[in-house]
C-alpha cells in the first residue's frame, strides 16, 4: 500500500475496516478543530460593522482613531469616515445612519445642537445631553473621557502685555481696534462669537472667518490679534500664546465622551464596555500633548492613538487623579 493511499484512508477508510484507536483520536481533534473555527467564524459575523465619523479638526481624529482601533482590537470590523466637517455635519450623519458613533463634548450637544441655554455645573450638562439624545435621537453618550476642550479667547502673550488684558471682560475698551479669528463655526454658534459679545458687550473692529487649522498660524504671523482657541490644544504654550480668563463664566463645559447609536447597543451591549475602557483616562495635558504630536511634531493621528492605548494598556499613560479635573460628570 503506497503511503499517500494509507493516508486517505485515514478520513474515508474501507467499508469493513476496524477503527483504530489513534484513528478515532486524529477524528475527534479535527472535529474539534471545525467546531471551534465554526463557533469562532459564527461570534465574528455577530459583530456589527462599526461607522465611525469625526469633525474636522486634530482632536477631533486622534480620539476617533482611539475608538476605532479600540474596537478592532476586539475583533469588530470599523469603517472611518473622519474629517467630515463641523458639528452640524457629523450629527447630521450620526443621526442619518451614516455613521455609528462619533466623539462628542457636552457644551457643543447642549448649545449647538439642543440649543438649550448654557449651564455652567459639568454633571447637570452632561445628564442634560444624555437625556435629550435619548429622547431626540436614539443616541446614548457613553462615559466621558475625561478631558473638556473648552472653547478659550487666545493673544499673542506680548500684545496681551503691552494692552494689559488677561481676561475677556478686559477686550471692552480694546476690541474696536482688534481683528478676530475664528472658524465659521464659532462666529454663528450660540456658544460662539453672539452669545460671547451679548454676554460681554464687545465688538470686534474686524471678524475673519478661516478654518481651524490657520487660526493658530494666523494668529502667530500677526494677521489677527486674537482668535478663538481650544483649551486642550498643544500649540497654545509652544506658540508663546495666552489664554483670557472667561471672568463671567460663559464658556459651558466641553467634556468629550463617545455618542453611538443605540441600535449599535441593542445589537451588542459589548460595544459601550470597550469604549468605556478609556473613560477618565485623559486629562487636559494629555490630550494637548496628544494634539500636539499631531500639530507640530508630525506624527500621523493613528500612530499616536496606537501609542498611547498601548502606553495606557501597559499602566504608562493616563490621567493621574491629581490632574483629572474634579467636576469631570459621571454616569
Amino acid at each position: 500500500m503506497e503511503k499517500g493511499e494509507d493516508t486517505v484512508r485515514l478520513f474515508h477508510g474501507r467499508a469493513n475496516a476496524p477503527t483504530t484507536h489513534g484513528q478515532r483520536l486524529l477524528l475527534t481533534i479535527v472535529t474539534a478543530l471545525l467546531l471551534i473555527g465554526s463557533a469562532s467564524m459564527t461570534a465574528a459575523q455577530d459583530k456589527p460593522t462599526i461607522a465611525i465619523g469625526s469633525k474636522n479638526f486634530t482632536e477631533q481624529i486622534i480620539i476617533s482613531e482611539m475608538a476605532g482601533l479600540l474596537l478592532e482590537d476586539a475583533g469588530y470590523e470599523v469603517e472611518r469616515n473622519l474629517d467630515l466637517g463641523g458639528t452640524a455635519v457629523v450629527h447630521q450623519a450620526l443621526v442619518s445612519g451614516e455613521i455609528d458613533l462619533y466623539v462628542e463634548y457636552t457644551g457643543t450637544a447642549l448649545t449647538a445642537i439642543l440649543q438649550m441655554p448654557v449651564q455652567t455645573d459639568p454633571q447637570a450638562v452632561y445628564d442634560t445631553v444624555k437625556q435629550e439624545y435619548e429622547s431626540q435621537f436614539d443616541v446614548t453618550w457613553l462615559e466621558p473621557w475625561g478631558f473638556n476642550n473648552t472653547y478659550a479667547l487666545a493673544m499673542r502673550r506680548a500684545q496681551a502685555e503691552e494692552l494689559g488684558i488677561t481676561k475677556i471682560s478686559d477686550l471692552t475698551d480694546h476690541a474696536g481696534d482688534l481683528t478676530f479669528g475664528a472658524t465659521q463655526e464659532f462666529l454663528t454658534r450660540p456658544d460662539g462669537l453672539p452669545g460671547l459679545t451679548e454676554a460681554y458687550g464687545i465688538e470686534f473692529g474686524e471678524e475673519r472667518g478661516m478654518d481651524s487649522g490657520i487660526t493658530y498660524q494666523a494668529l502667530d504671523e500677526e494677521q489677527v490679534d486674537i482668535i478663538s482657541a481650544f483649551a486642550t490644544d498643544g500649540r497654545i504654550p509652544a506658540l508663546d500664546f495666552v489664554l483670557l480668563e472667561d471672568d463671567r463664566s460663559f464658556f459651558p463645559p466641553y467634556f468629550a465622551a463617545p455618542v453611538i447609536r443605540q441600535e449599535i447597543l441593542d445589537q451588542d451591549p459589548a460595544v459601550a464596555d470597550i469604549l468605556n475602557q478609556v473613560a477618565g483616562k485623559i486629562d487636559d495635558q494629555t490630550m494637548a500633548d496628544l494634539n500636539l504630536q499631531v500639530d507640530e511634531g508630525g506624527m500621523e493621528p493613528a500612530e499616536v492613538a496606537r501609542e498611547f492605548l498601548d502606553q495606557l494598556a501597559t499602566g504608562g499613560a493616563g490621567a493621574s487623579p491629581e490632574a483629572s479635573p474634579e467636576a469631570s460628570p459621571t454616569t
